[in-house]
């Protein structure tokens, strides 16, 4: 801890070094007013977390909490590196677990708020994503060169001088920068990456009703130490527990065994909806953008549509993606602390020994709770605060596969749309969904209850 703050001070010393070694002194005119954040349009955050998504769906590793983390830091980047041109907002330091301060700007120094968040997003894109491919590192640079010409309006080239753009990059790249070195301390930084030398392999228990590998791959166990992550809000996973899950039986009037008749009845008897749902909302890795990134297409199209500032953006994108990095903690710690067995395992034991799910393939990791229910519900509880829980919108997010554009009445029916979507497809229990959703509620309440407004 005293590491971490040192660095920080020596951090915050290069700051102001920087800044100001950057201010002209030559310069005899009065520099241009300082704008606030909210002044600006959020179309460069539109663009940035447009190409977020089509490089998390295209480098290699990012399986959903993976992605979920990403976003979580690209939400909190483009926050805390516009936050000082925002009066009636706050910093998130000192509220975030271990994340006691971060760079601020000088009143006397003014700073141009889109050449500070392009910088800080450009920045913190490559240092998540610094194993995407060559070509897509080509298109982070190209997306930041070419910004203020595509947002010339925002750019404002009339007033915008050499000295306030210089010392505005500096300032967004250094907050990328602090913020990246606290990421690296949260545990889940290595898990795309090499494992640490000293970590021993993962084992599942053995043992009645525990989870083991699935057909037809019996992959090994997804990230089975991710629910010890540092979170961002919750102090520790067990801050937002799920219900405890009915008690293993495999007696035909046990709760366990009628959740499972369940499964294996809608699965043997889904209708053309259920189907559908099961399919739209699987978002699968390498495939799309992940679970978490249908929530952030979602609302990159909201933040267009109502001509969103930059100020709007930046508080949105921070609690949503925040809550669902969260939420995937708590949902794994979740998992495999209680090691509950998927249906098809015991379906296949009990009940018929040739049967799978018809649509989806089991995923690599234990049941309860499901992640989608836990992720969706977070992220609909923060979007409900951010726009409105009346709000009806329009979902595009798999046009460009032909299973769009759809519309939702509000964030909650769309929420229990993709809870539900895992029962339909044979991978959960209709209790692994209602506890995930239970769970996923609890995140985005802690989020909101962050002091981000003066």
């Amino acid at each position: 801890m005293m590491r971490r703050r040192h660095w920080f001070l020596t951090l915050a010393l290069a700051v102001a070094s920087q800044l100001a070694a950057s201010t002209t002194q030559a310069q005899t005119s009065t520099p241009p007013a300082n704008k606030p954040t909210s002044a600006y349009s959020a179309g460069l955050v539109n663009d940035w977390f447009s190409l977020a998504l089509q490089l998390v769906q295209q480098t290699p590793g990012f399986s959903p909490p993976v992605a979920a983390r990403a976003f979580g830091y690209l939400g909190l980047t483009l926050y805390e590196s516009v936050v000082p041109g925002m009066p009636d907002h706050i910093s998130l330091a000192g509220q975030l677990n271990e994340l006691s301060s971060l760079p601020w700007a000088q009143p006397d120094e003014p700073l141009h708020w889109p050449t500070v968040a392009n910088a800080a997003l450009a920045t913190m894109t490559r240092m998540m994503l610094s194993n995407a491919s060559t070509e897509n590192k080509a298109r982070i640079d190209l997306l930041e060169r070419n910004m203020a010409l595509k947002y010339g309006q925002d750019f404002d080239p009339g007033n915008l001088t050499p000295d306030i753009s210089n010392r505005s990059e500096t300032f967004g790249r250094l907050m990328a920068m602090a913020i990246m070195t606290w990421a690296r301390t949260d545990g889940g930084h290595e898990a795309w990456g090499p494992l640490r030398r000293d970590q021993a392999r993962y084992v599942p228990p053995g043992g009645t009703g525990q989870w083991s590998a699935t057909p037809p791959a019996f992959a090994p166990a997804l990230l089975p130490r991710w629910g010890g992550n540092r979170p961002f809000v919750l102090k520790a996973a067990a801050d937002c527990p799920a219900p405890v899950p009915p008690a293993y039986s495999e007696d035909a009037n046990s709760e366990f065994h009628r959740s499972a008749q369940e499964v294996y009845r809608i699965s043997n008897q889904a209708t053309q909806e259920q189907r559908q749902f099961a399919l739209y909302w699987a978002d699968d890795p390498g495939k799309t953008p992940t679970p978490a990134g249908h929530w952030v297409f979602i609302t990159n199209d909201l933040l267009k549509a109502r001509k969103a500032s930059l100020a709007d953006a930046a508080q949105t994108f921070a609690l949503l993606n925040i809550a669902m990095s969260d939420a995937f903690v708590a949902g794994w710690a979740t998992k495999y602390s209680l090691n509950v067995l998927r249906p098809v395992s015991y379906v296949q034991l009990v009940i018929d020994s040739a049967w799978v799910p018809a649509l989806l393939d089991t995923p690599p990791f234990p049941e309860y709770p499901s992640g989608h229910s836990v992720q969706s519900s977070a992220a609909a509880g923060v979007l409900a605060q951010m726009f409105g829980a009346q709000t009806g919108f329009t979902d595009n997010t798999h046009n460009d596969r032909g299973w769009g554009p759809r519309n939702f009445k509000d964030f909650q029916s769309a929420a229990d749309e993709a809870a539900r979507s895992r029962l339909y497809a044979g991978i959960h229990f209709g209790f692994g969904v209602t506890g995930g959703q239970v769970q996923g509620r609890c995140v985005a309440a802690k989020v909101l209850a962050l002091k981000y407004r003066r």
